[in-house]
């Protein structure tokens, strides 16, 4: 919401006082990008109305005024957006996202990314249009922008838009662009779109890219990350500040990523809604007549659900997964910045855009009826929740390295889940049957043919073979379960949150994060596991390689008269009188590493008399064999008893027994009989 123009001695007061107040928060950097939005005429970035100082440096910023047409699926809006140049570099043009435009027609590279999408009729597609776009001074800029594709160079994708300045943007020079555009929402794809009466309005306005100055994250040199819209990429963008207007049917129940200042009825059977938000990377807001709307509180963060009328049961269990993750995330990574946040449950018609993040706003997932023992509708929850963090408040770069947001957001959902709803049963909780999402996460990457087809270093788009998701969730989150059994959990913690307090706001990258866990692991535990943890991050995010330890053999060698005993190569020879009550025994125990990563491990040797020996092994040789002479033999051996490494792909091979018990057999053909029961019982939901 914009604030009106004061007289010059207040407006210079309140900029003084407002820039004492930031620089207290931020560096002068900040400060100075304020100040010069204040003389560019921007001066509602100043009014907070959200948070009580800004949190990021406020590079772009929107105000929007729209209209939905219901009957022709279409958002009509006019934009006055501003950019400000952080660099030392003069800029000749500005890029945006035209995202909407992906669904234009089947020549799209989101369509030949995604090899077939449910759009058959004309009023299934989707598109933006520009109808007017001038520069502050009235220029009009339709003749100098031009459709690019820098990623593949499709002449048909027309999700980047390059407009040319008719006066190049010098170092901290603001650029302000006043947009007319229409919106045509597709049929639900992509988290995006239209059913019947049923609106989720997300990627839906023209959006500036982000311009990264020489030395952010891996710039050489100055330029415009604007990557076209890829079937395997979702976002990136600056922290904004959105004032937006929606007009609309007011029959409709709306959830915006913004906080709601004011509701009206106006003339047509029609009501606005206006809303401010400050400081996340991107707006969206759904409308639905059949939404029940729900309040809660969780501390300081006031909760708003909409969720479908016959849903209404599950209402306790949407409030209080996102308090669980509020809780956790707050403790062992950061404070949630917000006072407000809005949980969306779509309808069974709109199943297409459950599970999407927005900061402020997410959709969950769901259906009508769910028992209690199955916890995916909070499983969705805690995850799109966790978003807030990784995508929004640390603005990782989903584009180019996907495994920093959804690899990490993922090992936070399966913390949070098998935290709060069972260790042994967090995301399956049937007394015959329990799953934790660790497990459930780890499964897809252990399996998977193609686990050693790419690393993480990929571009979203790049990933081969389908394995996207494998990588960039599973393999990446099941790689951190790793990290943390091996450098230990408050480790892990400490690393998070001083990631958190170092890079909230500043776009991190990759190896950002990297430097983090070094310094915090170094500081903790001094050159426990080498002087840094390059060599684990090598080999598992941006490696190849498998982890598979196997116990090979368990050998026990009964020796009597040992007083005469000689080795005579592979023989035992003995001489002497043979006396029982003499009697040892050398046992060995051979273990092996058939993969090629490398990773430090536990193992527990089990003796017949009861005793136990936990060893040490560096696991980087490909065999390790351990002697034991006394009157005990070894009865069993596991490898990682504790299940710390997490990332070895068969579990089976980690332990051998020279006595096994049938016992666990038939509890497991049990098991499978629970299961048979439990899946026909799903199937049947």
């Amino acid at each position: 919401m914009s604030i009106s123009q004061t007289s010059s001695h207040l407006f210079c007061l309140k900029m003084l006082i407002f820039s004492q107040q930031f620089v207290s928060i931020s560096d002068m950097k900040k400060t100075a990008i304020i100040i010069l939005l204040l003389f560019s005429g921007f001066e509602y970035v100043n009014s907070q109305i959200v948070n009580p100082k800004p949190l990021s440096e406020r590079i772009t910023g929107y105000k929007i005024d729209c209209e939905l047409d219901a009957k022709a699926k279409t958002v009509t809006g006019t934009m006055e957006a501003y950019w400000v140049n952080p660099s030392k570099d003069i800029v000749p043009d500005i890029q945006l996202h035209m995202y909407l435009n992906a669904f234009r027609s089947n020549k799209s590279t989101f369509f030949k990314d995604y090899g077939k999408i449910n759009l058959h009729k004309k009023e299934d597609f989707g598109w933006i249009n520009i109808l007017s776009i001038y520069d502050k001074n009235g220029n009009d800029l339709k003749p100098v922008m031009k459709y690019i594709s820098p990623d593949d160079g499709n002449p048909d994708d027309m999700t980047v838009l390059d407009i040319s300045l008719l006066q190049p943007a010098k170092p901290g020079d603001t650029v302000v662009i006043k947009v007319s555009f229409v919106s045509k929402l597709p049929v639900i794809v992509a988290r995006t779109g239209y059913n019947s009466d049923y609106f989720f309005v997300g990627q839906w306005f023209p959006k500036f890219g982000v311009y990264e100055p020489q030395g952010m994250r891996y710039a050489q040199k100055g330029g415009w990350n604007c990557h076209q819209f890829h079937s395997n990429s979702e976002f990136y963008a600056n922290h904004s500040v959105y004032d937006v207007n929606i007009t609309l049917p007011k029959e409709y129940v709306v959830g915006t990523g913004g906080m709601q200042l004011e509701e009206k009825e106006i003339d047509g059977g029609r009501k606005i809604l206006k809303t401010r938000a400050e400081d996340i990377v991107d707006y969206a807001w759904t409308a639905w007549p059949g939404y029940s709307v729900f309040k809660d509180q969780w501390q300081h963060v006031k909760i708003t659900l909409l969720i479908p009328t016959e849903r209404k049961e599950q209402v306790n269990r949407q409030f209080t997964a996102v308090k669980h993750a509020l809780e956790f995330f707050s403790k062992n990574v950061g404070p949630f910045p917000w006072p407000y946040l809005t949980i969306v449950d779509p309808p069974n018609k709109g199943t297409g855009s459950g599970g999407m993040e927005y900061t402020t706003l997410f959709t969950s997932e769901s259906v009508n009826s769910i028992p209690d023992y199955l916890h995916l509708p909070e499983m969705a929850t805690i995850h799109e929740f966790g978003h807030a963090y990784f995508m929004g408040i640390l603005a990782s770069n989903e584009f180019e390295e996907p495994w920093l947001d959804e690899g990490v957001n993922s090992f936070y959902e399966e913390r949070i889940v098998d935290h709060y709803y069972g260790p042994d049963g967090g995301l399956i909780d049937h007394p015959f049957f329990k799953v934790t999402d660790m497990a459930f996460y780890r499964m897809p990457y252990t399996t998977s043919q193609n686990k050693q087809t790419v690393t993480n270093a990929e571009n979203s788009w790049n990933y081969a073979h389908g394995t996207y998701g494998m990588m960039s969730y599973n393999k990446a989150a099941t790689c951190l379960h790793t990290l943390m059994g091996i450098i230990g959990e408050e480790s892990m913690n400490d690393a998070f949150r001083e990631y958190y307090r170092r890079f909230a706001f500043k776009f991190p990258s990759g190896r950002d994060f990297i430097n983090v866990v070094n310094e915090v692991v170094t500081k903790a535990h001094g050159d426990k596991f080498g002087t840094d943890l390059n060599w684990f991050f090598d080999q598992t995010i941006y490696g190849t390689g498998i982890c598979d330890y196997k116990v090979n053999s368990i050998k026990s060698t009964r020796i009597t008269g040992f007083q005469g005993m000689i080795n005579d190569g592979d023989s035992v020879k003995y001489t002497g009188n043979l006396h029982t009550e003499d009697s040892l025994y050398i046992s060995t125990v051979q273990i092996n590493r058939i993969g090629e990563v490398m990773l430090p491990l536990d193992i527990l040797v089990h003796f017949d008399n009861g005793d136990q020996v936990y060893e040490t092994w560096t696991g980087k040789e490909r065999f390790k064999d351990y002697n034991y002479t006394g009157k005990r033999k070894v009865d069993w051996v596991k490898i990682d008893p504790d299940y710390k490494i997490k990332m070895d792909v068969n579990l089976i091979n980690n332990s051998m027994t020279l006595s096994p018990d049938r016992k666990p057999v038939r509890r497991y053909t049990d098991k499978l009989i629970a299961f048979m029961e439990f899946f026909i019982n799903i199937i049947s939901l």
